[in-house]
Parts: structure tokens; sequence; C-alpha cells
């Protein structure tokens, strides 16, 4: 294991900042997610931790040993791509040692890892098949199973699961999140998908045009945004902002109840919406509406589970309420996050 920091990190394409000041700290054996839009910067970031890029200023420190300048296979890091990046002429056995042979392994240790990894993610009966008789989902192993054959003292992954179909990334999450408790490695992972984030990091960094926005826990960067892009990208659908006093006033969708579902003692004044539309999920309800006064033509959305039974038709108003502690505040002009007004 080892940590990883970036301080002062500056990529440049054509005199544009696609990583911009970037300092951060992944503690050893942490799962960071560094989560953000296309182009916010967040492969570019990944691939100067891995040596593919060259920053154009700042530092990169692993394990405590300045790497800024080294090439790749002196950083002691593994790699794993959105694309796999296995080679279609040989076997999924000589994928996985490839990195042995090329350090000038034994041939009888090669053959002692090979087999450790590939029945970590059950892949033993793959080693003589070629790529292209895999699976999606069993090329993504053999790529990880490739990775952890070295030993690396942190894994950089770059969105690996996006080539994978919805109920196979949601196995995938779990078998990769225990693969890495289990070995401990520091590990960060790009990812545009907020699911995957929320579900595997320790704690995520939220970018946006080449910076960090937020760096904390899930729970953190969804209850308690730094501001308002993160409030908006966090959450589907995204955090409700209504103008208020001068205030901008943010609210989780499952926050925003009939006025009959809270409890008196804590539900603030009335919030008049007329329902515009009903997604209907199964376990959840989606409720677009507008408000009334004060902020009239303003769009909000509720969501209800299925366990509040409550009849409510497109077209018509209602009254729904909110607690005064799930109310969070944003400066208007800077969009930043501050405290409750007294």
């Amino acid at each position: 294991m080892a940590t990883v920091e970036t301080r002062e990190l500056v990529k440049r394409f054509d005199g544009a900042a696609a990583v911009d000041r970037i300092d951060l700290a992944v503690r050893e054996g942490e799962f960071l997610v560094l989560l953000g839009p296309s182009g916010c910067g967040k492969t570019t970031l990944l691939r100067m931790l891995a040596g593919l890029e060259t920053p154009t200023s700042g530092d990169i420190l692993i394990g405590g040993r300045v790497v800024t300048r080294l090439p790749p296979r002196a950083r002691d890091i593994a790699m794993v791509f959105q694309s796999y990046a296995l080679y279609p002429h040989l076997s999924v056995y000589r994928n996985i040692a490839f990195p042995l042979k090329a350090a000038g392994m034994s041939k009888r240790e090669t053959e002692e890892k090979v087999a450790r990894a590939a029945a970590m993610f059950g892949i033993g009966h793959l080693l003589a098949r070629k790529p292209r008789q895999l699976s999606g989902g069993e090329r993504q192993r053999v790529a990880l199973a490739r990775a952890v054959v070295r030993n690396p003292v942190v894994f950089l992954l770059d969105e690996p699961l996006s080539n994978l179909d919805a109920k196979l990334r949601t196995s995938a999450r779990e078998e990769l999140q225990q693969f890495q408790r289990g070995l401990g490695t520091t590990t960060v992972y790009v990812t545009h998908d907020q699911i995957e984030a929320m579900g595997l990091g320790d704690r995520i960094a939220v970018l946006d045009h080449g910076r960090v926005h937020q760096l904390g826990t899930p729970a953190a960067v969804y209850h308690d945004p730094a501001d308002i892009f993160v409030a908006t990208f966090i959450g589907s659908p995204p955090m409700n902002l209504v103008r208020t006093d001068g205030v901008l006033c943010g609210f989780r969708p499952e926050h925003l109840l009939p006025l009959s579902c809270i409890d008196p003692a804590e539900a603030l004044a009335p919030m008049p919406m007329t329902v515009t539309r009903i997604e209907n999920l199964g376990a959840d309800r989606l409720v677009y509406a507008t408000l009334g006064a004060p902020n009239p033509e303003t769009k909000v959305i509720s969501r209800l589970p299925s366990t509040i039974d409550l009849p409510i038709e497109s077209g018509r108003r209602y009254e729904f309420a909110l607690c005064r502690r799930n109310f969070r505040y944003f400066d208007p002009q800077t969009g930043v996050a501050r405290p409750a007004p007294s």
C-alpha cells in the first residue's frame, strides 16, 4: 500500500487547463473515486498519476516519493482501462502473465501468481481461451487479474465497468469492492456514474472544469454539497433549488413530502405546488411540480416511496412541506454553501 498525492497539479492543452491546480491526498488502502461529467479532467488526472501524461506543472508523489517525471514502469502502479487493453492474440493465461514475463519472473513463480490471480476472479477455467471468446464481464476480470498479479502499490482504474450491461455492472461493483478490500491496495477510480461512485468510494472527489469542487465521503457530498454544482450533479433527481429572501435553498427530492406525512412540530410552512407530471418507478414515484407564491413557476421534484400510498394526480394542487433540518443554503452569487441564516 502507498499514499498518493498531487500538489498544485496542472495540465494544459493548447493553453487551456484540463487539470487546474489540483491538490489531493489519497490515504493508504483507500478507494478514492474521481467523479465528474465528460471533459472535467478526471481521466487526464488519472493518466498523469500513471505517467501516461506529463504535468505542465506541479508534483505527484506515490508513497512519499516524487514520481512526477518517472515513466509508468518505475511507479509500481497497475492501470485498468475502459477498453481492458487485452492482447487479442494471447490466451487469458498469457495476458495475465505478460507483466510477470516482462519483469523476468521465473516460470514456476509466474504459474503460481497467475493461478492465484485467476482464482481470485473466478476465471481459472478460462486460461486457455482468447479474449474474443470471452464475455464483457469475463474480459473485465482478466484485466483486473493482470493488474493484481504484480502486487502493485496503487491501482488506477479508468471506467473499467462502463462496457458491461446494467445487471453485470451491479455484480461487478460488488466483486470489485470485495477484491479491493481484501487486498487493501490504494485505488483511484475514474467514473462519470454517480451510482458507482457512491457505492464504491471511501471518498469521492467531484471534479468540473479541471478543479475539485468537493472531496468527501459519499454521505457528505450527497447530504452536504459544497456548492451548487455538487448539489445538482450528485443525486438522481438532483437537489431542488429555490430562492428565498436573497438566499438559495436546496433540498433533496426525498425530503419534499405531502404535509400530512411530516411531523407538524418539525414542518416548515406548507409549500403549495401544482403537479405537472408523475413517474411511477415501482419502489418510488417522482412527482414533478411547480410552486406557488412566493416562488411561482419554480420547478421542483418530490420522490415518494411506495409506502406513501396517497392519491396524487397530474394537474391538481397539493400542499407539500419540508423539515428545517433538510434545508441547505447557498450563496446566490458564488454558488458556495453557507450556514443557515440566523
